[in-house]
Formats: C-alpha cells, structure tokens, sequence
C-alpha cells in the first residue's frame, strides 16, 4: 500500500484511500456475485487488517474500513488467484459492473447477462490503457429481469429488450437516456470497447477538471450524444441499428460507405436522447423468490446500511455452501441474496439467518435504509449519518410498524453520493445554529418531485427532534393513504401546504 499521502480519492483494493475513520479499502466485485472461498477469504482479510466490518456498497462492492496495517504481497496474490483482485492494479480502481442481482436466476429475465458481465470484466483485464478514464466509469447490463437496475446510475447501460417482429433478444444502448440504438448481444463488448477507447481519446485532449479526469458526461456535454456515436462508429466493423428514426440528409453520405456491411442499418436518431426512466422500488429483491429454475428459490438478505460483520460472512458463505449453491450476490441497494437454495431447505436457511440477527422482510425500517458515510468517514458531511440512520430506525421500531416498504435516505451533503434519485424521505445534513453553539441537523424532504431530493417539508430540524419528524410523516401516511399507495406517491399527490397541515395536527395528536 502506498504512504498515506499518495493514496488516492477513489479508493479501489490495492491503493485505498484516506477517510476520517482511517484508510478505506474497495473491492469491485464484477456483478457482485461471490463463492464461498472468496467470501471466507475476503473475511480472513477484514479480521487481519482492520476492525472486521465490511459495507456492501450502492454498486454491489465490499468495501473494508480502517484498514490499519499495510497488506502482505502474498495476500495480494491470494486474493487475484481467487479472481477477487484485478490481475492489472492499473484497472482495480475502475468502477464495478453492475448486474442485476438476479441475473441468470429471475423468471422474468429475457438473458442472462453473467456472460457478458464475465466478457467485458475479461476485456478489461487485457487492456490497462483503460485505466487512464475516470475511475468512476460505469457499464451496467440489464437483463429484463423483474430486480432491474435500469434507474441506477451507470455512463453506459446496456438493457434487454424482446422483439415482436422477430423472436430474438437485443439490447437497447442508454447514455444517460435511450439512444434507440439496437445491438445484439454478439455486439456487445465490440460496442463498449468502442465506446471506452473514443472516450479515452477524448480524456487525452482534455484537462482535469476539479483535479479529475473528465467524465463521460463531460464529454457527453462537449460532444453531444450523436456526434459521440458518430465518431465511435468508425470505430466499429458494422453500423448503428437504430429502432426508430430518420436518416438526416446531411449525414447520408459518409453513412452509405458502410451500407453494405452487415449488421445494422446506418440510420441516425432523429429524436433527441430520452430523459431517465421512473425510479422502480428498491425492495423486490427482498424476501424469499422463486427462481426461473424449477424447485428452487433464492432469498433476499437485509443488511441495515450495507454493514457485515466477517463473523456473518463467514456464516453467510457456510450456509450457501451447505444447503445452496455456495454463492452470494451482492446487490446495488447494499442488501445481499442466497441463490440456488432448494425449496425444501428453505425453512433451515431462513432460521439461521435469524439466529445471526439478520432478516429478510423489506417491511422493516432498516430494510431499504441508505446512508452515505458520515462525518465519522468524510469531510464533506455535515452529519454523522450512519449513526442517526441507525439510531432512528431502533427509536422509531418501538413505536411503529409498517406494512409497505419505505426508502429513507441520509445524505451528509447536498452530493447525494449515496442514492442519487429520492424515492420516498431523503435528510439532508446541515449545520444549525442554536445559540451559542452549532449542532447537527438536517432539511427534510420526501416524494419523487422537485428533484433532486423531492420536495421539502420540514426545514433544518436537528438530529435529536429528526426522529420526532420522521414517526409524524410515517403516522400521517398510514392514517390517509390509499390501501397500496406507496409513501411517495402519497407525498406527490398532495399540495404542499396540505401535507404541512396533516404533519402539524399528527405532532399536536402525539403530544
């Protein structure tokens, strides 16, 4: 590991990089599925270099806190054997790829894309030069599975989709929005390669911005989407195969070089990029499912804000390895999944996961709960976020219970690193001024609108009344929502002031 001062701001596994709490380690984990040898080593490693705790992140990696000593090489060589560590550190700290978590295993699924998870991983692995992008450079593939990751925020999604003219499956191209690009799935590494080494071009050109290298967006901002794919088709041995559009004339030309090359039809978008899809629910992975193979199930793990102790992965890996698959899937909503579980073990892995004070209802409070590091880890928060996360779901458990899945989400600034899009309740930290002294506090906001929080409704309420504010929103909803409106429909199909009423007579009702 390097010296503490050349360690850099995006942490990845070899190089970590420096947070309030100590050094923090991350390891991509492509797809976020594991085995039960890497899980029993990554536990190893969590126990002999720092306090035992690992978080599951919002891009399904693991990430080990207060990393306190430097790692032996021979465990750095352990952990590529394993396929845990890139086998180029160069690449380690480029994002992970994102899948669904139910890749391979939904019954709703038009392909599993475990393959070109494997595929693009691989491709990476064999092209350091990769490592001079933005370390934040994200591929997501869907596969149409019913646990999507389509609102999650990658540069480049690659999403499933049927045909009904014909009876094979392509993938739509999204960059930051549908492209109405069509590709098949042939098509598709030759596609990001493209996309990634037009894109390193560019990095080339360009300077830093804010000390970083320039994102896709920025290029994106720059270029525009369409003069993008222009350039990256030349790139490519076919042409683009959009689903709809119409041929600009001014484009026609350098278009009919390439007519007769197989593989698409060179047709340019005529509509501008589509806006983000709607936000789906971040619970369906949780609970128990069955699998598209038959007798089979998998079982959606709970992890209060991503934590796991090595003691209960440890435990976690023994049991898939007993009584499943011996795999673990890591999802990007920082819970975890047990796949391959026979239906008639079902009973058995559900006990033990109870008897290690872990569930799997996503009708618990602490069950779709996300929180950023905190003061306690980053310099940027105003607010010790895991903590009052925490704190808040135990206090509010004693006096309520809900029956529908609610999303709450702790920010310790306005960056929103750990969700980017609200759902339900999202707190903002802030600083308040009460007197003489300053104290921890937080803008309260809550439903899909005004984004990028929602819409406010209660205005720096300190750390200590914040529970207080959060039991009167979920006591006004249960009493006037309708049957299986969710809390973030409820909030947007109210006025504000009407909304700020209904809270004003519940806290006069609790009183």
């Amino acid at each position: 590991m390097l010296a503490l001062t050349d360690l850099p701001t995006c942490p990845g596994l070899f190089y970590g990089s420096i947070a309030r709490d100590g050094v923090l380690s991350r390891m991509r984990i492509p797809g976020g599925i594991l085995n039960a040898q890497q899980c029993w080593t990554i536990a190893d490693l969590a126990d002999q270099y720092s306090t035992g705790c690992l978080q599951v992140t919002n891009r399904a990696n693991l990430q080990i806190r207060e990393v306190n000593s430097e790692i032996a090489p021979e465990v750095w060589n352990r952990l590529q054997e394993l396929g845990i560590a890139s086998r180029h550190v160069e690449v380690d700290p480029i994002r992970n790829i994102m899948a669904s978590p139910t890749a391979g295993i939904d019954r709703q699924q038009l392909l599993d894309t475990r393959p070109l998870v494997k595929a693009w991983d691989d491709y990476l692995q064999t092209h350091p030069e990769l490592s001079e992008l933005s370390p934040k450079f994200s591929i997501g593939f869907d596969g149409g599975e019913s646990v999507s990751i389509r609102d999650l925020r990658n540069d480049i999604l690659l999403a499933a989709e049927g045909r009904s003219t014909q009876s094979k499956i392509v993938f739509r191209l999204h960059l930051n929005g549908d492209t109405g690009i069509s590709i098949q799935e042939s098509q598709c590494i030759s596609v990001l390669a493209a996309l990634a080494s037009t894109y390193l071009e560019y990095t080339k050109n360009r300077p830093r911005i804010d000390g970083k290298k320039p994102r896709l967006r920025h290029l994106l901002t720059d270029w525009g989407a369409e003069s993008y794919l222009e350039k990256v088709q030349q790139n490519l041995p076919f042409l683009w195969q959009f689903t709809s559009g119409t041929f600009p004339q001014n484009r026609q030309d350098a278009c009919e070089a390439k007519s007769e090359v197989p593989g698409g039809v060179g047709i340019l978008p005529a509509r501008p990029i589509a806006s983000s899809e709607k936000s789906l629910p971040h619970h369906l992975h949780l609970g128990i499912h069955p699998q598209q193979q038959s007798g089979f199930s998998y079982m959606g793990i709970a992890l209060p804000l991503g934590r796991l102790e090595s003691k209960q992965l440890r435990n976690l890996a023994n049991l898939a390895q007993n009584l499943a698959s011996g795999t673990l899937r890591l999802t990007p909503w920082q819970n975890l999944l047990i796949s391959d579980i026979p239906n008639s073990q079902l009973f058995e892995v559900k006990q033990q996961v109870a008897d290690w004070g872990l569930h799997s209802s996503a009708t618990r409070l602490d069950s779709c709960l996300v929180a950023c590091a905190g003061s306690n880890g980053c310099a940027s928060a105003a607010t010790d976020t895991q903590s009052h996360a925490l704190k808040m779901v135990r206090d509010l458990a004693q006096k309520l219970t809900i029956d529908l899945p609610i999303n709450i989400h702790f920010s310790g600034c306005q960056k929103s690193c750990a969700q980017h899009r609200p759902i339900d309740i999202t707190l903002v930290g802030i600083q308040i001024e009460r007197g003489d002294e300053i104290i921890e506090g937080y803008d309260i906001y809550a439903g899909r609108k005004d984004l990028p929080f929602g819409r406010q409704i209660f205005q720096a309420v300190s750390a200590i009344e914040m529970p207080d504010a959060i039991e009167r929103m979920l006591r006004v909803y249960q009493r006037f929502r309708d049957r299986l409106e969710s809390f973030g429909e409820f909030v947007d199909r109210q006025a504000i002031d009407q909304l700020q009423q209904l809270f004003s007579a519940e806290n006069r009702t609790l009183k």
